[in-house]
Order: C-alpha cells, then sequence, then structure tokens
C-alpha cells in the first residue's frame, strides 16, 4: 500500500486514539479488538491478522513500544501472556499530526473519516 509518508491509516489512528487513553496500563491486542468493534457499534471483531499487522507495522515505525508482560501475571489468571502496547513519543506526534489533518470531503475515504 502506497501513502503519504507521515500518514496514518484509519486502523492505525484508532489504535493510537485508544493506547493514548489507555496509556497507564497499556493496551493489548484482543483489547484493542473489542475497542475497535464498540467504537464502531459492531458485534464481530476486526481480523487478528489485520489488527496484529498493523500493531507489528506500528511498533516498527515507532509509534508503539512493546513488551511482554510478566508471566506470572498471566500464569494467576491462567491465560496466555500478553504483549502490552503503549504510545511513543513518536506516536503521539503523528496521531495529533491526524487529528490536525482536514478530513477528506468526499469519496470513499469519507466513511473512514
Amino acid at each position: 500500500m502506497y501513502r503519504k509518508k507521515g500518514t496514518l491509516l484509519p486502523l492505525e489512528r484508532q489504535v493510537l486514539e485508544i493506547a493514548v487513553t489507555r496509556q497507564a496500563s497499556g493496551v493489548y491486542g484482543f483489547l484493542l479488538a473489542q475497542e475497535l468493534a464498540g467504537e464502531r457499534g459492531e458485534t464481530r471483531l476486526v481480523s487478528h491478522g489485520t489488527l496484529y499487522k498493523a500493531l507489528d507495522r506500528m511498533r516498527r515505525a515507532g509509534l508503539l513500544a512493546a513488551e511482554w508482560e510478566p508471566a506470572e501475571a498471566a500464569a494467576d489468571e491462567g491465560r496466555p501472556r500478553r504483549r502490552i502496547y503503549r504510545v511513543t513519543a513518536e506516536g503521539a506526534r503523528a496521531l495529533d499530526a491526524a487529528r490536525a489533518a482536514p478530513r477528506p470531503a468526499s469519496g470513499w475515504n469519507k466513511a473512514l473519516a
């Protein structure tokens, strides 16, 4: 996919918006999928392949930092470990720029704005 350098895809912007509100505790993939579905008023979750590829792309771009939670926390709750994501300074700047950019007025992007 080609896009202007420094711009965010709609999914990336939504991820950053959610992650900023939960910066203290961080977010993990399934929580993001639930939040994204709730934002859209949908019952279906975002495809995990789509979401996790976006998270990895954003991590490699420096927009998100990621770390694995302690194994003990997951074991105590009887579940797999979660990878916790937090917005970096670069991610916050990218989100601020996206918020300041004018929204598309027409075309297929209008529904995504």
